[in-house]
């Protein structure tokens, strides 16, 4: 089954439209993570196995001039 992970930066209603889709869903406010850099959120990402879902790719990913980095 898919597991969504929806950020902080988008609403928390999706998670609510993501479970009727038959998604299990969780928001990064409701597992206790408020305030963390996407990029920080990985390990946690990875070892529940989330699909992650957000509006600012530069934080998870790093800015186009050093990809793989912290981003802002």
């Amino acid at each position: 089954m898919q597991k969504l992970l929806v950020d902080e930066n988008l609403s928390s209603s999706l998670v609510g439209l993501a479970t009727d889709k038959g998604f299990v869903c969780s928001h990064v406010n409701h597992l206790g993570l408020t305030g963390q850099k996407d990029w920080e959120l990985k390990a946690i990402i990875l070892e529940g196995d989330w699909t992650f879902i957000t509006n600012n790719g530069t934080d998870f990913r790093g800015p186009a001039k050093n990809p793989g980095g912290h981003g802002v």
